[in-house]
């Protein structure tokens, strides 16, 4: 059985409506997840040591708010296992509608958490509380997300349908580092007492408006047919059916890996260095901002290039050139210069979009639809983990360590993306295969 002998029962008319309602909705949801995941990437970088860890020197306290955020990637994986089980049991649906409530109250808290001033070590330990909430229930958006654009697309056009999931990053990325960024221009004072918690508490509004969209969806009709299948058929425990043959998700964790290292160097480390090296605060933010709202284009285009000439070229072209563009970048970062400092973020995003776009189907295609939910949502989550849960750590640390030299930087990061580059070669090519074979 096909993807379209799925839905042949469905009129052509409706059925296009259909599939570009479930790509509008996976693609605002998860704008509206990496807002708030993202917005925490800013806050980490410029707020959090300052306001919960006081008592630290400046370097420490960037450490240690660090550490909060690969909190929230530890607790990715979990939500993966854990919510793509239920995902691939009850449903897609249901799923990302609990995933997207989870992600906003827990962003909507954290804008109330008093300073350490006020309550001391307290603060810290729930803004790691929240974060780890923010962790699991990002771990199961993006799988649904994704599935749902993957499973309602024609064959040919699935790494295009897909990547609109993750067109979401850069959005979000672009409207949290804008209201950082708007709030960033109070006077210093105000911003690190109250200012930067403006974002955080809008998140209640933009759930709001998440939960309306995914109301309005349909259920995956590749998941409905699998589960239409004689009980006898399908696995009671869908993480066991992924790790019976773990090579898939290992080889999609891997091969993943650097594209996060990258993307979260340039959210958290570019940001510190550029403000660190005499740049504007606010400057920096806008640019950011500005090249990540280019980035929803390169996305779209790379996933829609993947569907002719196979995820793994595009993808592993985009981890090649950004090593190679590294040092230039990071020279542009440290000049000052507005133009360069938006060039090296614009070109550092390109690359990240040429192996980003492909990604969501890369990952997805590697699973049987009765595991599906689960094994794209650990796969993704542990590439997660293992590419940037601690790279802003790191990177500080060896940056620190080396007397300020970049090249430890450059280093680290070129190894991770020469592990990333095997494992996709390794990995099979996935653009052809069947959706509904459950022998992947």
């Amino acid at each position: 059985m096909t993807v379209t002998d799925v839905a042949a029962a469905m009129p052509a008319a409706q059925r296009r409506k259909e599939i570009r309602r479930v790509v509008l909705s996976s693609y605002l949801g998860s704008t509206i997840e990496f807002y708030d995941f993202l917005l925490y990437s800013t806050a980490a970088s410029l707020v959090f040591g300052p306001v919960f860890f006081a008592n630290l020197a400046p370097l420490a306290a960037t450490v240690a708010s660090y550490g909060t955020f690969a909190a929230g990637y530890l607790a990715r994986p979990l939500g993966g296992a854990v919510l793509g089980h239920f995902g691939d049991r009850l449903g897609r649906k249901r799923i990302l509608v609990l995933a997207m409530t989870i992600m906003g109250m827990a962003s909507f808290f954290i804008g109330l958490i008093p300073p350490s001033s006020v309550i001391g070590s307290w603060g810290a330990i729930i803004l790691v509380l929240l974060r780890i909430c923010q962790g699991i229930a990002v771990g199961g958006e993006w799988g649904g997300a994704a599935l749902m654009a993957l499973e309602h697309s024609e064959k040919k056009r699935r790494g295009f349908a897909a990547s609109f999931t993750n067109a979401g990053a850069p959005t979000g990325a672009v409207l949290g580092t804008l209201m950082m960024g708007i709030f960033s221009s109070l006077p210093e004072e105000q911003f690190m007492s109250w200012g930067w918690r403006v974002p955080f508490l809008l998140s209640a509004l933009l759930l709001t408006v998440g939960l309306f969209v995914r109301s309005r969806v349909s259920e995956s009709p590749i998941f409905q047919a699998a589960m239409e299948q004689p009980t006898e058929k399908k696995p009671s425990v869908p993480i066991l059916q992924v790790l019976r043959r773990p090579k898939n998700l290992l080889l999609t964790a891997f091969g993943s890996s650097a594209m996060f290292a990258l993307q979260v160097m340039l959210a958290t480390f570019a940001i510190t260095y550029a403000v660190d090296q005499g740049s504007n605060q606010q400057m920096v933010l806008f640019c950011f901002a500005l090249t990540s709202f280019t980035q929803i284009f390169t996305v779209v285009a790379c996933g829609r290039l993947s569907d002719s000439v196979g995820r793994r070229p595009v993808m592993i072209g985009g981890i090649v050139l950004f090593v190679a563009l590294l040092y230039p970048m990071l020279q542009w970062w440290a000049s000052g210069d507005v133009l360069l400092v938006l060039l090296a973020f614009f070109l550092g995003k390109t690359c990240l979009g040429l192996t980003y776009g492909p990604m969501a189907a890369f990952i997805s295609e590697q699973f049987g639809t009765t595991a599906r939910y689960t094994g794209a949502s650990l796969g993704y989550q542990l590439a997660t983990l293992l590419g940037a849960g601690l790279t802003p750590m790191i990177l500080t640390s060896l940056y620190a360590s080396s007397g300020r030299n970049v090249m430890s930087v450059v280093g680290f990061l070129a190894a991770v993306g020469l592990v990333s580059a095997v494992a996709i070669l390794i990995t099979r090519e996935s653009k052809d295969n069947e959706l509904t074979n459950e022998n992947l």
